[in-house]
């Protein structure tokens, strides 16, 4: 049996649990996982005994080669997905169907339920991304090489950074070798933020020059064989100050504290609470207000998340991000990211560039 197959188990045996006959899945990452599919537009239909992949015309070659293993139905360029998806319900006489609410339009889900008066549609959320938070072993395999070709990236241009450089040039030139690199490219567009800029979690590339200021946050990720990486680390470009000094070595024995703490069973708030503590104790509380962590896999922000509000355990083959930061207003911001897998026994660091305060020194 297939890994795509055993997933397809899997599901069944949740929406039998439910009490559910099938699903229509809507959402395209959801379909890949389910199916191997790798295009997009496409509806899988999830039946007792059958799975149907619904697509067009432009499909057919990759829907053979990617998913032999299951039916497909080739819907005309006139025939829409809700109206191709009602022709299959209503011919497989299932009692109901389970639809993605995070997926599907409300506009689809209330054309589904005019055309289909006698199915019980039942909206669901997150049930097959519950199912993606536990990789199987080719999944961490991807996630690994993903990761290589963030690091290879990330060397390549650490050993070639000048004072003139942009943030956006940067961000540019990180894409590049990542696909030098086998990657199909980013995780997410790249974070390159100097000085004052860091400040911002999600700050925007621009125009500023990395050797306008003392240090610059790169925040990355490789896309290989649609698995994704995520990784931060936070530079010295110029002179080293003592407040840096503090508040990066207060952010990476807060990451240290919570990798420490991440084993099969482990609580997630608990795993959050190692780090935010720390920097709490440090006196940088208010400054770090984003949660620990997230899972990663087919995309970047998904379950499990390492959070104050997750009291649930960690589980053997999830893989989260531990990302704890300060982010001072008009200063600026540190933030150190590692890619971590819950192992049967304890846990692995999937990424291996250096964090140590002397590493993070640069000489442009």
């Amino acid at each position: 049996m297939s890994r795509f197959a055993q997933r397809r188990r899997k599901l069944r045996a949740e929406l039998k649990r439910q009490g559910i006959t099938a699903m229509l899945v809507t959402d395209e990452l959801n379909v890949t996982y389910l199916s191997g599919f790798s295009g997009d537009s496409s509806y899988l239909l999830v039946l007792p005994k059958n799975t149907i992949i619904i697509s067009d015309f432009r499909y057919i070659s990759e829907i053979q080669s990617d998913c032999p293993d299951i039916d497909s139905v080739i819907r005309p360029s006139v025939e829409s997905m809700v109206e191709a998806s009602r022709k299959l319900i209503t011919k497989a006489k299932v009692p109901s169907v389970a639809l993605e609410g995070n997926s599907l339009s409300l506009g689809q889900a209330e054309a589904l339920a005019e055309a289909l008066p006698s199915v019980n549609l039942v909206t669901t959320s997150s049930v097959i991304e519950k199912l993606r938070e536990i990789k199987d072993k080719g999944e961490i395999q991807s996630i690994r090489n993903a990761v290589k070709a963030a690091q290879k990236a990330f060397e390549v241009i650490k050993a070639s950074l000048t004072a003139e450089q942009t943030e956006k040039e940067i961000a540019f030139n990180l894409e590049h070798q990542i696909r030098q690199f086998g990657g199909r490219g980013t995780s997410f567009d790249p974070i390159v933020a100097v000085g004052p800029q860091a400040a911002l979690p999600h700050a925007q590339p621009g125009e500023q020059r990395i050797g306008d200021d003392n240090f610059c946050l790169f925040d990355w990720g490789a896309d290989y064989d649609r698995y994704l990486s995520d990784i931060t680390r936070t530079i010295v470009t110029g002179k080293l100050t003592a407040k840096f000094e503090k508040v990066y070595n207060t952010v990476l024995q807060a990451q240290l504290k919570a990798i420490k703490a991440i084993k099969p069973g482990a609580i997630m708030s608990k795993v959050d609470a190692a780090a935010r503590n720390h920097i709490a104790n440090a006196g940088y509380g208010k400054y770090f207000g984003h949660s620990l962590g997230h899972g990663i896999g087919t995309f970047i922000h998904e379950f499990p998340r390492l959070a104050s509000n997750q009291h649930v355990p960690l589980e053997p083959g999830m893989v989260v991000t531990v990302e704890p930061g300060i982010y001072l207003p008009g200063w600026g911001g540190v933030r150190i990211e590692d890619d971590v897998l819950v192992t049967k026994d304890g846990h692995e660091v999937l990424t291996s560039v250096p964090k140590k305060l002397e590493d993070a020194i640069v000489e442009l």
